[in-house]
C-alpha cells in the first residue's frame, strides 16, 4: 500500500530472515502436533516493528502446529525479489503482497497455487464478499487479505476544533462550513501532502467513490470509462471547492512542497499549522510517535464525509497472503492467517487493522484504532485503492501518470478539462487502450 510504503521510507527496511519454532530453544519440536518437523517460509515487505509483530503471529502458529516458520523481509521491492526467486525455481512457500495487482500478475503467469476449499470457506465465513473477490483471478481463489487499511479517515486537532466551536462534519456540505469556520478562527483548516502525489490520488478516490458510486469506481479502475468522463470532472470540481488557497496551510503551492509525514505533523502543536489532515489509519502512528500526540485528547478522526447522501463507504488497502507451494505447512499457515486468532495477535499490539468480521474489536489498543477497524468491517461500500490497482506507470510512479497529473491540476484546480485530458492520455498509454 502506498501509505505504508511512505512510512517505511522513514526507516530503512533490511532484508533478513528470522526462524521461529514452537520450542523456545529451537532445539526440538513438540510431539503430538500436526506439523511437527515441517518447515515453511513466508516472505513480506515488513521490517522493524511490523516484522516483530508478525513474528509474534508466526510464533503462535508454530506453537499451535509444531511447524518451523521462517520469515523473510524483502523490503519494498517484493515484486523484484519474488520474480528472481520464481525464475530460479525457489520461491518462498508463502508471501504477503502489498497490492492486488501483483497477485493478479503472478496468478496470470501461473506462479500461484489456488487456495484449498477449507481456506476459501473460512474466508467466506469471516470476510465480506469484496475481500474474497479481490483475492480471486479468473474464477480461482488465490489470496487472503490478512492486514487491511482504512483510507477513509480524516484526522483533526481536537483543541483547534474546540476553539473554533466546530464538530466533525458528516457531509461534504458540512465540511465546507467547518473549513470556513476554522479559517475564521485563525487556523488554516487543511494540511495537504501534495509533494507526494499518492496523497492526491487518495483524496480523488474518496470523493469519486461517494459522488460517482461503486460501479463507476470499478469502471474507472479498469479504464472501461475514460478519465474525461463527466464523473471525473465533477469530482475535481468538488475537490477544487475544498482546496481553496486560503484554506490550505502554505496555500496550494505550499501543499505541493509538503511531503506526507510533514503534512501529518502540521496538525500537531498549539497552535497547529493546520487543523485537519486526510489520510489512512496509518496516520495515527505518526501522530502518537513523531508528533507525540495523545489519542482522543489531542487528536481524533472522523469518517470521510458523505456526498449527496452516499452510504457509509470506505476506500482502503490491504496485504494479501498467497501461496507458491503445496507444502502442507504452507497450506495450514495460509488457513491460520484467515482466522480471527491470527489477526487478534497483531491487532492487540497496534498499527494493524483487520477486515475479518470475527475479530474481537476489544483487542484493539485504543478507541481510535477500534473505531477505524469497526468502520472498515461495517462499511456498506468498500473499494480497494484505485491507483494501487492501476498499472504502475499510471497509478504508482513518482513524477508521472496520475500522481503528476493531479499535482499539475492542484496548481490550477479550475482548469479541469485540461487536467482530465492529460489524465486520459496517460491512462490510455499505461492501460494500452
Amino acid at each position: 500500500m502506498k501509505g505504508r510504503s511512505a512510512l517505511r521510507a522513514l526507516v530503512l527496511g533490511v532484508v533478513g530472515a528470522v526462524v521461529l519454532t514452537a520450542c523456545g530453544t529451537g532445539s526440538t519440536t513438540p510431539s503430538g502436533k500436526p506439523l511437527a518437523g515441517k518447515k515453511v517460509e513466508i516472505a513480506a515487505v515488513w521490517s522493524k516493528d511490523e516484522q516483530k509483530n508478525f513474528e509474534a503471529v508466526l510464533a503462535a502458529f508454530s506453537d499451535k502446529t509444531g511447524a518451523t516458520a521462517t520469515f523473510t523481509s524483502t523490503g519494498d521491492k517484493i515484486g523484484t525479489v519474488l520474480g528472481s526467486r520464481i525464475a530460479s525455481n525457489s520461491p518462498p512457500d508463502v508471501a504477503v503482497l502489498p497490492q492486488p495487482g501483483l497477485l493478479h500478475d503472478l496468478a496470470v503467469k501461473g506462479s500461484l497455487k489456488e487456495l484449498d476449499s477449507a481456506t476459501a470457506s473460512l474466508v467466506s465465513q469471516n470476510y465480506a464478499a469484496v475481500w474474497k473477490d479481490l483475492g480471486t483471478v479468473n474464477g480461482k481463489f488465490y489470496g487472503v487479505f490478512y492486514k487491511a487499511a482504512n483510507k477513509s479517515t480524516v484526522w483533526y486537532n481536537v483543541k483547534a476544533f474546540g476553539q473554533a466551536g466546530v464538530t466533525p462534519p458528516k457531509s461534504i456540505d458540512d465540511a465546507t462550513r467547518v473549513l470556513t469556520t476554522l479559517a475564521a478562527s485563525g487556523v488554516k483548516p487543511l494540511s495537504i501532502g501534495g509533494a507526494d502525489g499518492w496523497t492526491l490520488t487518495d483524496w480523488f478516490e474518496n470523493v469519486y467513490l461517494r459522488l460517482a458510486g461503486p460501479d463507476k469506481y470499478d469502471a474507472l479502475t479498469k479504464h472501461t470509462i475514460k478519465w474525461t468522463d463527466d464523473s471525473v470532472k465533477a469530482t475535481l470540481r468538488v475537490l477544487a471547492a475544498l482546496f481553496q488557497d486560503q484554506l490550505i496551510a502554505g496555500g496550494r503551492s505550499g501543499a505541493l512542497q509538503t511531503d506526507f509525514p510533514t503534512s501529518v505533523s502540521n496538525i500537531a502543536g498549539n497552535p497547529p499549522k493546520a487543523a485537519i489532515v486526510y489520510e489512512g489509519d496509518f496516520v495515527e502512528g505518526i501522530l502518537t510517535g513523531t508528533a507525540h500526540m495523545t489519542p482522543i485528547t489531542d487528536f481524533n478522526f472522523f469518517p470521510f464525509p458523505d456526498i449527496n447522501g452516499s452510504p457509509p463507504s470506505v476506500m482502503g488497502g490491504g496485504d494479501v497472503v498467497v501461496r507458491f507451494t503445496d507444502n502442507p505447512a504452507a497450506v495450514e499457515l495460509v488457513k491460520y492467517l484467515a482466522s480471527p486468532e491470527a489477526a487478534q495477535i497483531w491487532a492487540a499490539k497496534g498499527g494493524f487493522s483487520s477486515a475479518n468480521k470475527k475479530v474481537d474489536l476489544s483487542v484493539y489498543p485504543d478507541p481510535i484504532a477500534k473505531a477505524s477497524a469497526q468502520a472498515l468491517v461495517n462499511a456498506q461500500v468498500f473499494r480497494f485503492d484505485m491507483s494501487d490497482q492501476a498499472p504502475a506507470a499510471f497509478g504508482g510512479t513518482t513524477g508521472s501518470g496520475e500522481w503528476a497529473d493531479l499535482q499539475a491540476w492542484l496548481k490550477a484546480p479550475n482548469n479541469i478539462d485540461a487536467a482530465t485530458a492529460q489524465l486520459e492520455k496517460d491512462a490510455a498509454a499505461a492501460y494500452g487502450s
